[in-house]
C-alpha cells in the first residue's frame, strides 16, 4: 500500500506532537509481542513507555487496511482540536516513510467490551456503571454541543469507550468521525460504523445527524445495564439486546434486563430510569431522541425522565420505505454483514481493535465487526 500522508496532511495544523519511529521502537521494546494490547482493521496497538516514563498506546498502521490511511489523517485532524475529561488524549504521531503511528494515553482498563464482556479482573458495581453512563454522555455532549467543532462520531461502541485507572470512561477512535454541517438539518451519506449500534435511519438511508450518536450511546448504555454483548451469536437467529428489552417492557418486567452480577445491589428508581434514558435514545424515530446534554440531565437526576412508550410500528418510522422494512429488521440484529437490499452499497468488514488474548494467538470471533461503506 503506497501511503500519501504527507500529501494529505498539507494544510492541516497539527497541535500535537510529532515522534520519530526509533523512539517508538525504543518505547515499545521493538514492537515486542509482549506489548501487544490489541489489534484490528486499523492495524495493532501496543503499549510503551517513553523516556520521561509516561506510559503510552501506540496504534500502528496495517498496511492491509484499506481505509486506515483516510481514517488516521481524519483521527489526527479531529482529535487534536478536541479536548475534554471524557475523550482520549492525542499526544501525538509518527509520520516516517511508509510507517504511520498514532500515540495515545496509555488507558490501564482498556475498554468497556473488555470489563464487561472478556476475562477480566473489574468487578463493576452500579455506582460504577452509572458513573460510566454519565462520563459517555458528557463527552458526546461536548462533541455535539459544546466542542467549536461540532463531531458527530458515527462509531459509539463499548469497545471503543476506554476506562482508565480510575475507571472513568473516555472515548476514543475518530477515524469515522464526521463534522456537523450546521447549515443542514441532515448529512446524506453512505454509512460506516458497527452494526448492532448504527441508527437505522443511518444504517438504511445514509440519514446522519448528531441523533445516530445517541441512538449508538443507547446499545451501549443497555449492554452495560444487562453485561450482555449487542450483537452476541447465542443462537441461529443471534441475539439483539434492543429486541429483548422491548420485549421485556411490553411483559412489564424490564428489571429483569439488569445484570446478574450486580444482584439487588442497586437503586431501583435510579436503575429503571437509566433503563428508559436508554430507551428514549434508541427510539426509532431520530427526532423523539433526546440531546446528549438532556440524556446528562436526566442521568444526573437534574431532569424527569418520562416513561418510555414502545413504538407500536417502529419499521415505519422517519417515513421509512416499506421496501426495507425486513432489511430494517435484518440489519438491527447485526445481520447485515452480507447485505442485500435497494442500496448498492457494499460493505467491507474490518475487525474492531479488541483485546488481544495470546493465549489464543487470534481474535475473538465474539466482537461485532466495523464496516465500511466505500
Amino acid at each position: 500500500m503506497r501511503f500519501t500522508c504527507h500529501a494529505d496532511l498539507k494544510g492541516v495544523e497539527l497541535q500535537t506532537r510529532k515522534f520519530t519511529f526509533t523512539q517508538l521502537k525504543d518505547a515499545t521494546t521493538n514492537f515486542d509481542q509482549a506489548n501487544k494490547i490489541g489489534e484490528g482493521g486499523f492495524g495493532t496497538v501496543y503499549k510503551g513507555i517513553i523516556v520521561d516514563g509516561t506510559l503510552i498506546a501506540v496504534k500502528q498502521l496495517s498496511s492491509k487496511s484499506k481505509q486506515g490511511n483516510r481514517e488516521f489523517v481524519n483521527e489526527i485532524g479531529m482529535i487534536s482540536a478536541l479536548q475534554h475529561p471524557h475523550l482520549v488524549n492525542l499526544y501525538g504521531c509518527c509520520i516516517e516513510g511508509n510507517q504511520l503511528y498514532l500515540v495515545y494515553e496509555y488507558m490501564e482498563n482498556n475498554s468497556v467490551s473488555h470489563a464487561l464482556f472478556e476475562e477480566s479482573q473489574l468487578k463493576l458495581d452500579w455506582p460504577t456503571r452509572h458513573r460510566i453512563c454519565v462520563g459517555i454522555a458528557k463527552g458526546l455532549a461536548y462533541l455535539h454541543e459544546e466542542s467549536s467543532l461540532k463531531v458527530i462520531h458515527r462509531d459509539i461502541k463499548a469497545t471503543n469507550v476506554l476506562l482508565d485507572r480510575h475507571l472513568n470512561p473516555k472515548i476514543s477512535d475518530f477515524g469515522l468521525a464526521k463534522l456537523a454541517d450546521e447549515d443542514k438539518t441532515h448529512i446524506s451519506t453512505r454509512a460506516a460504523g458497527t452494526f448492532g449500534y448504527m441508527a437505522p435511519e443511518y444504517a438504511l438511508r445514509g440519514h446522519l445527524t448528531d441523533k445516530a450518536d445517541v441512538y449508538s450511546f443507547g446499545i451501549v448504555v443497555l449492554e452495560i445495564i444487562s453485561g450482555k454483548n449487542s450483537t452476541q451469536q447465542t443462537n441461529a437467529e443471534g441475539f439483539y439486546i434492543l429486541d429483548w428489552a422491548h420485549v421485556l417492557k411490553s411483559e412489564g418486567n424490564l428489571m429483569n434486563l439488569v445484570d446478574p452480577k450486580l444482584s439487588s445491589e442497586f437503586n431501583n428508581e435510579e436503575m429503571l430510569a437509566t433503563i428508559n434514558v436508554a430507551l428514549h435514545c434508541c427510539n426509532s424515530t431520530s427526532k423523539l431522541r433526546p440531546t446528549m446534554s438532556v440524556v446528562v440531565n436526566m442521568l444526573e437526576g437534574k431532569a424527569a425522565v418520562e416513561e418510555f412508550v414502545l413504538d407500536p410500528n417502529p419499521s415505519t418510522s422517519d417515513d421509512m420505505d416499506p421496501t426495507v422494512k425486513k432489511l430494517f429488521q435484518f440489519c438491527l440484529r447485526g445481520g447485515a454483514r452480507s447485505v442485500e437490499g435497494p442500496s448498492n452499497d457494499s460493505f467491507a468488514a474490518l475487525d474492531d481493535i479488541h483485546p488481544f488474548n495470546p493465549r489464543s494467538g487470534g481474535q475473538d470471533d465474539r466482537k461485532g465487526r466495523k464496516w465500511h461503506s466505500f
